[in-house]
């Protein structure tokens, strides 16, 4: 997701309703791992309380302080991974400390659902324009987990102005490999490394391809998307 869902949504679950149809359990265990933003309790509380509206088993996973011994039973045992927005870098060192980064990885290929908005969206793919290393200044990382190839591009109609024409420039310049963007509302989804369609929950939300062109230069290439609301 670009952006959206609980955090960012209150009012309008879309996006998180139709995570959980993608579960392969009729009341899936969903668990919120909120490690780009610290594991704030603000943000695990509203986690649990949009959550317990909806049929699921919510849960969530923290590593300031770690909670849990076992994680990869832990984690292998749930069904939708859900994961915070924040600071892709930090997200990704701290997961490659605990190990979690490989954990993800065999959840990945058996079949739980992996998601997450912002940091949560650029975690997945080999690399993302990431404000992580300045709050004035956008930059490429390069180290993602390189679940889905290409770069990744969040919040691409926000109030951020600066993101969407930074990561056409990357992209342009060979600095990030050809890759998606989203608005907020709007989610990419994926069946292993295959884009199988775009869902939104703003009526006008979109996702885009981004890719370099031979002079130089980089196209966006609107992608079909579906509104989840009436």
């Amino acid at each position: 997701m670009g952006g959206g869902g609980f955090s960012m949504e209150p009012d309008n679950l879309l996006l998180d309703e139709f995570i959980l149809s993608l579960a392969r359990s009729p009341r899936p265990r969903v668990c919120l791992v909120p490690t780009a933003s610290g594991d704030p309790e603000g943000y695990v509380a509203r986690f649990y309380r949009a959550f317990a509206a909806l049929d699921c088993r919510p849960a969530d996973l923290q590593l300031f302080p770690r909670m849990v011994d076992d994680l990869e039973s832990f984690v292998l045992a749930q069904d939708v991974i859900y994961v915070g927005g924040g600071s892709t870098a930090n997200l990704l060192a701290v997961w490659r400390v605990h190990g979690l980064d490989r954990i993800l990885r065999s959840a990945w290929e058996q079949g739980v659902v992996l998601c997450g908005l912002s940091a949560g969206m650029n975690c997945w793919f080999a690399e993302s324009v990431t404000d992580s290393f300045s709050p004035s200044e956008l930059a490429p990382l390069r180290d993602g987990l390189g679940l889905l190839p290409g770069s990744a591009c969040p919040h691409y109609d926000s109030v951020e102005q600066e993101r969407r024409p930074a990561f056409t420039q990357m992209v342009a310049a060979g600095e990030l490999a050809d890759g998606y963007a989203a608005d907020d509302g709007a989610a990419l989804v994926f069946a292993g490394t295959s884009l199988e369609q775009v869902v939104t929950s703003r009526p006008h939300a979109r996702a885009f391809r981004v890719e370099r062109t031979d002079d130089g230069g980089a196209t966006e290439h609107v992608l079909p998307a579906r509104y989840l609301g009436a």
